[in-house]
């Protein structure tokens, strides 16, 4: 199957036909890795030209209510301008979504992208960062509040990985969105190092561990794969 034609297929966000119901498993089994990430990709385009697809929520919400079949789990910031179903435009059912400030992947959040992935047959593991992050900016000025932190602690050592010439203080923007960049890459890279189950699907083609950076003033994704 095509990249165009995993795109058309008709389930949830992962289609171009209005009011389609959820992701079906035939759907979703039938699409490779690289179709799932290319519908992801013109789900972007039609959110940032406006042309997001019109759905029916409901239906999608009562196909799904005994079973789901997501292509993708996705580890995104918690940020409000950046809810990831909305800028790929995704319908209920077309992926596993965990958000944690700044991105980072915890032993739970790899925990369940195991099961996303090993159990329920998610093809995609995208690290979603986005630009101008606060956690990010957080863990540069070495803010500490209660258990915010821990959190802010394992975005440093992407701080220390960014190789930048300029003012590396949070106050400069230019510097925060590499250091953005550079924290996405760790967590790609985090991932396979952490998890054996996931790089062994992998290594095998199941799957595809990747990642991705939202930039707030343009709404693009800009997906590293």
């Amino acid at each position: 199957m095509t990249a165009a034609t995993a795109v058309a297929v008709g389930s949830g966000a992962l289609a171009t036909v209005a009011h389609a119901a959820a992701l079906s498993k035939a759907q979703r089994d039938a699409m490779k890795p690289d179709e799932i990430l290319q519908a992801m990709k013109a789900g972007n385009e039609r959110f940032r030209t406006g042309q997001r697809q019109d759905r029916d929520y409901l239906a999608q919400q009562k196909k799904t209510a005994k079973g789901q079949y997501p292509a993708a789990v996705l580890l995104s910031c918690v940020d409000s301008r950046a809810p990831a179903e909305t800028i790929m435009d995704l319908g209920i059912g077309d992926i596993f979504n965990a958000r944690v400030a700044g991105n980072i992947a915890n032993e739970d959040i790899l925990g369940s992208m195991e099961f996303a992935c090993k159990l329920s047959g998610s093809k995609v593991v995208l690290v979603m960062g986005h630009t101008a992050c606060g956690a990010v900016k957080g863990a540069i000025a070495n803010a500490e509040l209660g258990n915010l932190t821990g959190l802010l602690a394992k975005i440093k050592p992407a701080v220390q990985a960014t190789r930048y010439s300029g003012a590396r203080d949070a106050n400069n923007y230019e510097f925060v969105n590499a250091v953005c960049r550079t924290n996405v890459v760790l967590t790609v890279a985090d991932i396979r190092s952490r998890s054996p189950v996931l790089r062994e699907l992998e290594s095998g083609g199941a799957i595809k561990i990747t990642g991705a950076m939202y930039d707030l003033e343009t709404g693009m994704v800009d997906f590293f794969a």
